[in-house]
């Protein structure tokens, strides 16, 4: 089966067919055009995964065509090859969208990795984009609102083990979203008919976490004048969300093992075993491997959950998030507190930009609540917002951008200045922290003119 379909896009029949002949021997479908308009061709009449084009070509440019090819499928990946002297045209368009560059003469282990990963992207895209249509409509207002980069890789591993009926294991700040996550999984899974069980055992005493994880008997303990079932069987046939699993008492993360790898269990003062078809979604704000060190979490059961692990990024490694964060939930208590605001103001939303929110998405969901119940007109303003977020002082003063394109790029700045402050300069830790790559760090740096 083909590796993707590629486009090669040269007026040079020599330089095309070498570059064609060697993607044929990867595995690749390939496909070949002379110029960009036949190129373009191509594009509207059959799927292409990448089209890796010269730069320089008679009638139509290399950055032309991009334009072109986002205009009829922002989902293809354009690669361009160009030479020493075009190079400074070629990172322009990575500005405007291209996926990557080669300077010629072509590299071919090099233009194989840009490949591998243009097609990655490729098919995280698509996933993306299944899990989301998978989730449209059944938890529309628990939905995931997401355009950041930083975001990507979470709902990637949660398309991908969706479809599965593995463990998963949900990690992150408190407020980050951890239970929507597991409901958007849940309903993109093969169980999306069965119920959706959740417990909090941070809410719950710990002398109650096991009778209400498995059940108890009559007369199991002082106040138990009736059987009850516990989470494990009202979630069978479907998924339990067990949150803040680090709270689990040692002695009753035994009993959670077991179910984990036997599907059986006994209610607290009963004998008869129960098996049951659950899958388990857990979750935690806590250092596990800490709490292992400290004999406070079991190394057996972690490994059991550890099967498929999400990090999910706190809001201020994904500020791109926060207008399409606060359109949503200013849409939702709008309408439910029957109030007429529409928007939010220029300055609003800078001071909402460049807040740190220590309570993530939770906390901006509370934010733009009360903001809405206070609102006065059509449009949230700065004294809408509570005195605290007004005098934040998290982030250094900016210009007032003028357009949510500059707000954008102001916090960014902003942000990729105090990542590697805290990296002590080394930009792959700042990367890593900014949930970006090293090359499109260095691509940032470049665009906003800041030192490398």
């Amino acid at each position: 089966m083909p590796q993707g379909v590629i486009l090669v896009i040269d007026d040079e029949p020599v330089q095309r067919e070498a570059v064609a002949g060697h993607l044929h021997k990867q595995g690749y479908d390939v496909r070949v055009a002379a110029e960009g308009a036949s190129g373009l061709e191509v594009v509207r009449r059959e799927p292409v995964d990448v089209v890796l084009t010269d730069y320089r070509m008679p009638g139509m440019s290399g950055f032309d065509l991009l334009t072109q090819v986002q205009a009829l499928n922002p989902d293809v990946a354009v690669v361009l090859m160009t030479a020493y002297e075009s190079v400074k045209g070629a990172v322009e368009a990575m500005q405007a969208g291209a996926f990557d560059y080669l300077a010629k003469p072509i590299d071919l282990d090099e233009l194989d990795l840009i490949l591998r990963r243009a097609i990655e992207r490729r098919r995280l895209l698509s996933e993306n984009r299944e899990l989301k249509r998978q989730m449209e409509g059944r938890h529309r207002l628990e939905g995931i609102v997401s355009v950041s980069d930083a975001m990507e890789e979470a709902l990637n591993l949660a398309a991908r083990a969706a479809a599965s009926r593995a463990t998963v294991l949900l990690r992150g700040e408190s407020g980050t979203g951890k239970e929507v996550v597991a409901r958007a999984i849940h309903a993109a899974s093969p169980r999306r008919d069965g119920p959706f069980v959740a417990v909090n055992c941070a809410a719950l005493n710990a002398n109650l976490i096991e009778s209400e994880l498995f059940g108890h008997e009559r007369g199991a303990f002082t106040g138990a004048d009736r059987q009850r079932q516990g989470r494990f069987e009202q979630a069978d046939g479907g998924t339990l969300f067990v949150d803040e699993v680090a709270e689990v008492p040692v002695e009753t993360q035994a009993k959670l093992l077991r179910v984990l790898q036997e599907r059986a269990f006994e209610r607290v003062g009963g004998g008869k075993t129960l098996r049951v078809d659950v899958r388990i979604i857990a979750a935690t704000n806590r250092d596990l491997e800490a709490l292992i060190a400290g004999g406070r979490f079991r190394e057996d059961l972690f490994y059991r959950l550890n099967v498929v692990t999400i990090h999910l990024p706190p809001l201020r490694a994904r500020r791109a998030d926060i207008p399409p964060l606060v359109e949503h939930f200013l849409d939702r208590y709008a309408e439910e507190n029957g109030k007429s605001v529409t928007g939010v103001s220029r300055e609003a939303m800078d001071l909402l930009m460049k807040y740190d929110y220590p309570g993530n998405v939770r906390e901006l969901e509370n934010l733009i609540e009360r903001a809405v119940v206070m609102a006065r007109g059509d449009l949230l303003t700065t004294d809408d917002l509570p005195a605290t977020l007004r005098s934040d002082k998290s982030l250094p003063p900016s210009p007032a951008p003028s357009s949510l394109p500059e707000t954008v790029e102001a916090v960014e700045r902003e942000a990729i200045a105090r990542a590697l402050r805290e990296a002590g300069g080394n930009q792959s830790r700042a990367a890593a922290a900014l949930g970006l790559t090293e090359r499109h760090l260095r691509y940032k740096l470049k665009k906003y003119g800041m030192k490398e």
